[in-house]
């Protein structure tokens, strides 16, 4: 059974099924630009996706079949952008939403289709895993409209990109293609087209969701220490690495290896 529920007045969707969560940006007549609501209800709905709806996987993805996001909507910066102090609090719910991709508990997986600019690229970059098609285009465009990009996507940028190509885009703000970030690792695949995409990305999403959850929340707790420098994740990773070997979870996988059958976690 699918479970969903909407947020941002229908522009945010989050549906669940089989362990699968995705969160769509429905917003494809400004193509799945981001409005404030929707960059604050990101945590609402992730919380939604893993703690109410179970989901052991997050895909992130722009409604129809032509474009993840255009970034933050521009339509709405005279009244969410103004002025600094007005600039600052928009920036801090931009950045909230950045966080909640990067610490969610489980694995998120970008699915990149058409343009993936500005905020969108950031909502990518958080992600722990991105696959694009070959429409897919790319840019984080701040310099060509006066404006900066926020210092905590940018490590974000910084650390799925590299040094120099992340210095290009953000001083030239020019558009790439997926395979020109392929080569660097932001992509981990690049497919011929959607329908390739959306197999791809669910094979993935389903392998994932089978195998133990405690044990894939250790390992993204522990790469997140790492990527940080964060001696508190470190320690809080190791606890709960260790914590598997209590765990029902364990006692199951090694029983399904040893009865050569496909093991059933639970998450306990």
């Amino acid at each position: 059974m699918t479970q969903l529920q909407e947020f941002a007045e229908g522009k945010l969707i989050a549906a669940s099924r089989d362990g699968i969560g995705t969160l769509t940006f429905h917003n494809e007549s400004r193509k799945n630009a981001i409005t404030a609501a929707m960059w604050r209800a990101i945590p609402k709905a992730l919380h939604y996706l893993v703690v109410e709806a179970k989901a052991r996987v997050v895909i992130l993805a722009g409604a129809g079949a032509h474009d993840f996001s255009a970034g933050a909507d521009i339509s709405e910066f005279a009244t969410v952008r103004k002025d600094a102090e007005t600039a600052r609090t928009y920036e801090l719910e931009n950045s909230a939403a950045f966080r909640a991709i990067r610490a969610c508990r489980v694995p998120t997986i970008a699915a990149i289709r058409g343009i993936c600019y500005g905020g969108g690229f950031g909502v990518a970059a958080a992600c722990d895993l991105r696959l694009a098609d070959e429409s897919a285009r790319f840019a984080v465009p701040p310099a060509r409209l006066g404006l900066a990009y926020p210092a905590d996507a940018v490590r974000d940028i910084f650390v799925a990109l590299g040094n120099q190509m992340t210095r290009k885009m953000l001083y030239t703000g020019q558009p790439v293609t997926a395979r020109e970030l392929e080569a660097p690792g932001f992509l981990l695949q690049v497919t011929p087209d959607s329908a390739t995409l959306e197999a791809e990305i669910f094979a993935l999403a389903e392998t994932i969701a089978a195998n133990a959850p405690i044990s894939i929340a250790a390992s993204k707790l522990s790469i997140r220490a790492v990527t940080e420098n964060d001696d508190v994740l470190l320690s809080e990773a190791e606890v709960l690495g260790a914590s598997t070997f209590n765990s029902a979870d364990y006692a199951e996988g090694r029983a399904a290896f040893a009865e050569r059958r496909k093991p059933v976690f639970k998450g306990e």
